[in-house]
């Protein structure tokens, strides 16, 4: 072909046109391509196949073939090499390459917005003319990975109150399907602001992964931290003791009061026992929660003696609260800013229902807390901090 005139070239491909029609588009396309990179190519080395000249810039080194899908199809094409020393890479493929990796772009975006992989691959067919499979799409999710892991291990700094909770997803592991455990952790900065301060994903919510998690956060710069708000767990509260052993820990009130119905000896006691423990958590400070709590107690104690010392012993967990400043002890008192940020990785998440890995599930949910996270950070105010230049703690 490089033989050809332009004349015999054009000549070539009209012909390849009139007798195939359509049929003919995508050889067509092949021929003028390769030839462009050719003639690009000889630009390069300021010289023509097998010219001697003093103006030359290097050698070319034949071709290697190189399929691309397009709406004709897959096309193979056969792009000019040129021996080491010299740059040069079709300016064609170039744009190709930038249009392959803005598709790749979009249907990991659309993945992490929650579409599941089987409605991308049928979008891009609708749109592209091509298919792509559900495994093609989680590859394209997995180009965020560095740009994910760098927000994932990002400095951190002074976040007086940290907020602590744990979710599971269902992954697969050696052949069999386990739980993931997601750990997140939630800051609040000293102007009040919230911010995802990491996440990370194993099959365990034990100590070890607990500590680790807490560990890379203090590598991190996290630091300042005067409360800390969970649901109790041995393996987060053995970690959360190693890791910050004088930062005072609020039990989720929330969680305190799920975890005492099953305490409660019979069914028709429960809503009491319920509004029993709200009275005694919206009490207006410490002393009148304990001297409520007394007196619950004493309630409960003859008819339902286990529920009774439960309380007693597991309830003044949920008291650290009242040591903050009175504006912030709704918003800290439980562990719900994490709550609701798990139901809306729920939301996302139940579109794939179960993960291959767990760098998958770490993948998507990763992307979820950027988002969030981002929306909070250029959000308003959740707390007003003035009022911590004079903590009770």
């Amino acid at each position: 072909m490089t033989n050809q005139t332009d004349s015999e070239f054009l000549n070539t491909v009209l012909q390849l046109l009139t007798e195939q029609g359509h049929q003919g588009f995508s050889e067509g396309i092949r021929l003028l391509v390769d030839e462009a990179m050719r003639r690009e190519r000889s630009a390069v080395l300021q010289a023509q196949p097998y010219e001697r000249t003093d103006s030359r810039k290097g050698q070319a080194n034949g071709f290697k073939p190189k399929t691309l899908t397009t709406r004709l199809g897959p096309i193979t094409f056969q792009v000019p090499q040129v021996r080491p020393g010299v740059e040069f890479y079709p300016s064609s493929l170039e744009k190709g390459i930038r249009s392959e990796q803005a598709l790749k772009l979009a249907l990991a975006e659309m993945y992490v917005q929650g579409v599941s992989t089987r409605k991308v691959a049928a979008i891009v067919e609708e749109l592209c003319g091509t298919s792509v499979s559900s495994t093609q799409v989680s590859k394209c999710a997995a180009k965020l990975d560095i740009e994910l892991n760098t927000w994932r291990t990002r400095p951190l700094g002074a976040f007086p109150y940290l907020v602590l909770d744990a979710r599971y997803e269902k992954v697969r592991h050696g052949g069999c399907l386990v739980d993931c455990a997601i750990l997140i952790a939630l800051g609040i900065d000293e102007n009040g602001k919230r911010t995802i301060l990491g996440v990370s994903a194993a099959l365990s919510e034990a100590e070890a992964h607990w500590r680790q998690f807490l560990s890379s956060l203090q590598q991190r710069g996290l630091q300042g931290v005067s409360y800390i708000v969970s649901d109790d767990h041995k393996g987060l509260g053995a970690a959360r003791a190693a890791v910050f052993p004088s930062v005072p820990w609020q039990r989720c009130q929330f969680h305190l009061q799920q975890n005492a119905q099953a305490y409660v000896p019979r069914v028709e006691l429960r809503a009491q026992v319920a509004e029993d423990i709200r009275t005694i958590f919206n009490s207006p400070d410490r002393p009148s929660a304990q001297a409520r709590l007394k007196t619950i107690v004493a309630k409960h104690v003859a008819k339902a003696p286990k529920l009774a010392a439960w309380m007693e012993e597991n309830l003044p967990q949920g008291f650290t609260v009242f040591n903050l400043p009175t504006g912030h002890q709704r918003k800290l008192r439980t562990s719900n800013a994490l709550e609701r940020v798990n139901q809306e990785l729920k939301r996302r998440t139940r579109v794939a229902s179960l993960f291959p890995n767990e760098a998958s599930v770490l993948r998507l949910v990763t992307a979820l807390l950027v988002e969030i996270s981002e929306q909070w950070e250029t959000g308003k105010i959740y707390l007003n901090m003035k009022s911590l230049n004079h903590p009770k703690i």
